[in-house]
């Protein structure tokens, strides 16, 4: 019965140690065309991971693959690990301010028409024009068949299905040049470049706080794995002052300095690392029972 009770708790112990020390990957657009790697703790993976785009207008992340939109009108697709793939992966686009992935389908905001595309993660074009009359959409997230954006000179929120129909053209209003967007459950969390905040909704419209984080220069960048929400701040407007802070989605500061120095950071995205199978865990805490076990029979 002893070592049935130690087994448990070293099982429990092991899987506390993992959540704890497990991190996804953050990927930040920044400086005059780089993306930057970082682990979800602050710690530097690669500052230029890619580099040399021209004026970068969104990022996005799906498994292995990673999208970045230029101002010069494409879409280069590049691996996790910083190899090109295609750097024209999508072309002739008018000026795209953002792109957001759910599944097989990488949604491109573009500011240049005031419309939203459809196109597969192969490249595959869906629907050029599958919400138009965006004003300056700049933002974009996706939960479930309803997908939301922002309009940055509206000062709105727009919901619609991911077929295109219009489910409310102004789901939130009254925001400050809303940029940032990212879904967490049924709320709705977005960056307010105007005022520095980040606000918080649900995903019918009600309002849960306006300004759950305040305090910001130039939030624009945002998104969300489990229940953290990480933020680009832009900085007092020189080189070297941008950074990429951390708060819990119950607008809690956790670190607002998890990245720093960095040169006008725009655009985030987030690779969660996969939870571990149950089989793994198992055998995780099945390998630290049996080391536990050989140091007591050696102490003993």
């Amino acid at each position: 019965m002893p070592h049935k009770l130690t087994k448990k708790i070293i099982l429990a112990l092991s899987l506390a140690l993992l959540a704890d020390t497990v991190h996804g990957q953050i990927f930040v657009s920044y400086g005059s065309g780089t993306v930057g790697e970082y682990t979800e703790a602050g710690a530097t993976v690669n500052a230029s991971l890619v580099s040399g785009i021209n004026e970068i207008e969104g990022v996005a992340v799906s498994g292995d693959n990673l999208f970045v939109a230029s101002f010069g009108g494409s879409i280069g697709q590049y691996s996790t690990s910083g190899s090109t793939v295609n750097s024209s992966f999508i072309t002739q686009l008018s000026y795209p301010s953002c792109l957001a992935v759910s599944g097989t389908s990488l949604y491109v905001a573009e500011a240049g028409s005031d419309t939203v595309g459809k196109y597969t993660t192969s490249g595959a074009l869906v629907n050029y024009s599958l919400i138009s009359g965006v004003n300056k959409p700049e933002g974009l997230a996706v939960s479930g068949n309803n997908l939301f954006v922002t309009s940055a000179l509206n000062g709105t929120i727009g919901e619609y299905t991911t077929s295109g129909a219009t489910v409310n053209a102004r789901l939130v209003s009254g925001l400050n040049s809303p940029f940032g967007l990212a879904v967490s459950g049924n709320n709705l969390f977005v960056a307010n470049d105007g005022n520095g905040t980040i606000g918080e909704y649900t995903l019918s419209g009600a309002t849960v706080n306006a300004r759950l984080i305040s305090g910001l220069h130039g939030a624009f960048g945002l998104a969300v794995d489990g229940n953290h929400l990480f933020v680009v701040n832009q900085g007092n407007g020189n080189p070297g002052t941008g950074s990429i802070g951390e708060y819990t989605t119950s607008g809690v500061t956790v670190n607002a300095s998890l990245v720093t120095g960095l040169d006008f950071p725009t655009f985030l995205a987030i690779e969660p690392v996969p939870e571990p199978s149950t089989m793994g865990l198992i055998g995780l805490g099945v390998a630290t029972f049996i080391q536990f076990r050989r140091r007591l029979n050696f102490v003993s």
